[in-house]
This record gives structure tokens, sequence and C-alpha cells, in this order.
């Protein structure tokens, strides 16, 4: 029984050292495996294997289109008498560009109020009011000043001027200018950084770009304005376009 017994446990001690022997084997070739994988870079690592820089193109344009938002206000005891004054007022506006040579497209109804009106109290309406905005275009800026004093007359004291603001109409020529300095600038930052990395610049990963072209405004009363527009010329001076790019190159 001993000598049975004996032998059991020494075959029983070779499975185990065969089995441990082979999860140690295993376990080798995984950790192996692991860091020769990790040993490579991952599609994100080579996507970063490059530059993101970002660059800025200026350009100057003369505007060559004036918008003005004119309004006309009134009141009355009902809202069809105060409409109906309101409306009188925006079509002697309306006739003096269209006289003036402004093209009815140019001529916009951009916006309609009626406001109730109440009397000391405050409990009872006493009246309402109406405000009736028109948005013109004016593309000869010679005659500009000139015509907003016409039209300003002949709306009367129901007239209201709100703003102004120029604008260069086709403004594509110049934004592809300032595309071009804005990557040329973007181009030459990739040039250095990849030159002080000891890398070469290969293909353009990607380009987002963010075009800025502000309107040149400024606002006046109508009496002001009107007067204004008698004595001086309307200014448009110059408009600064901007494009800036954002672009990713990869090393070579």
């Amino acid at each position: 029984m001993e000598i049975a017994t004996a032998r059991r446990t020494s075959a029983l001690l070779a499975v185990l050292v065969v089995v441990f022997l082979v999860l140690a084997w295993l376990l080798g070739s995984n950790s192996s495996r692991g860091v020769a994988v990790a040993s490579q870079p991952t599609t994100g690592d080579r996507a970063r294997d490059g530059v993101l820089v970002s660059g800025t193109g200026f350009v100057e344009g003369r505007p060559d289109v004036l918008t003005v938002q004119f309004g006309v206000e009134t009141r009355g005891p009902t809202v069809d008498k105060a409409l109906d004054l309101a409306n009188q007022a925006q079509g002697r506006l309306r006739n003096a560009f269209t006289k003036g040579g402004v093209s009815e497209r140019d001529l916009q109804t951009s916006g309609l109020s009626i406001y109730p009106q109440y009397d000391k109290d405050g409990r009872r309406i006493s009246g309402y009011q109406v405000s009736e905005q028109l948005s013109v275009k004016l593309r000869d800026l010679a005659r500009a000043g000139a015509l907003i004093s016409q039209a300003a007359d002949a709306g009367g004291d129901a007239t209201r001027i709100n703003g102004l603001s120029f604008d260069i109409e086709d403004d594509s020529a110049l934004l592809a200018q300032a595309r071009r300095k804005a990557f040329d600038e973007a181009k030459a930052k990739a040039e250095l950084y990849a030159q002080a990395s000891g890398r070469g610049l290969g293909r353009v990963v990607s380009i987002n770009e963010s075009v800025s072209a502000p309107a040149l405004g400024q606002r006046a009363s109508a009496d002001s304005f009107a007067q204004a527009a008698k004595a001086v010329p309307i200014l448009p001076g110059e408009q600064r376009l901007s494009v800036t790019v954002t672009v990713e190159w990869a090393f070579s």
C-alpha cells in the first residue's frame, strides 16, 4: 500500500510540474507578444506625427454698397389710423428712392411693429404706435448722401434712421487673396517646426478656415443724419477682410 501511494504521489507531482511549465510558457509567450504590440505606433499616434498650425491673411478693399436702415414711426387713436399714417410715410420714403434711381430689388421691408399706448394711469389704451422698417441698398455712393437727405425730407417727422453699413458686393477675389496669404503663413510656420525637429514636411492632413468680413457701421438720429448728408459726402473708407486657416501637415 505504501509503495502504491508513493507512486500515485510521484505521478501527481509530475503532472503538476508539467502544468506549471505549460502555464509559464503561455504567460511568457503572451508577455512577449504584448511588448511587441506596444512597441508599434497606433493609428492615432501616426496621425499625430506631424504639426498643426494656423495662418491669417488680411486684404483690404473699398466698399461699393451702402445699406441704410430707414424707419417710420406714427401714432393714432386706432390701429387703422396709426397704420395708415405709417404706410403713407413709408410710401413717400420708397418713392423718394425710386425717383432717385434706386431699383425696387434694393428696397426691402425689414420690420413692422404695433404697440398700444396707455393713459397716465396705465390702465386704458389711449392709442397705438406703429413702426415700419425699410432696408435700402445704395450702389451709387457718390449720390448716397443726397438720396438719404431727400428720403428723410420726404418721410417728414415720422422718419427714423436706425443705422447704416458698408459692404463689398463681390468679395470673392479679395477672399481668394486672403486665403493664399493665410496658407502661405501657415506653411512657413510648419516648415520651421519641421526643420527644428529634424523632420521633413509631408502631405496636408486637414484644412479648416474661418472668414471675417466685418461691416463698417454707425448710427445717427434722423435729424442729425439728414443735416450731415446735405453737408458731408459719404466716406466708405477701406474694409478689411481676413481669412484664418488651421492646417495639419504630416511629417515625412
